[in-house]
């Protein structure tokens, strides 16, 4: 087990709306950040991407379960993220399964964050309308 990804996704699990500051003890200035969703370079855009998304959210918990470091410098997380937010799944408890790629430089803070999810289930499944016809169409296909 790599102690790097332990100690950074020990950090990152404590972050929240409040302390996003810490995000520079993380991340270094050029930071380039994907996620299924959004790709994002720098820490000032970091920061303010993850200040409009926690800010919204009623509660937030991820869950690491495995670390794997592929190489000095580059390894893989594991996690589970669980999240209420009120316009999504009647505000009730949402969970996903993800992946996170990182490569950190030699000074210890990540250049490169790449999160692997499945977009449909983090937010499209849990909007009303579109949330009925995507559980419809998942179960045509099954």
């Amino acid at each position: 087990m790599s102690g790097f990804l332990q100690q950074f996704s020990a950090n990152f699990a404590r972050l929240d709306v409040h302390n996003l500051d810490r995000l520079a003890e993380l991340y270094a200035d050029n930071i380039h950040f994907t996620d299924p969703l959004h790709e994002i370079c720098g820490l000032t855009q970091l920061h303010d991407y993850f200040a409009e998304l926690y800010a919204d959210l009623t509660s937030l918990d991820f869950e690491f379960f495995a670390f794997d470091e592929v190489r000095e410098g580059e390894g893989y997380l594991r996690w589970i993220m669980s999240f209420r937010h009120p316009r999504l799944n009647q505000g009730q408890l949402i969970s996903l399964e993800g992946c996170t790629m990182l490569r950190w430089n030699a000074a210890g803070k990540v250049v490169r964050h790449r999160d692997y999810f499945d977009a449909g289930a983090l937010i499209y499944q849990h909007v009303p309308v579109v949330g009925s016809m995507i559980r419809w169409l998942h179960r045509r296909i099954a």
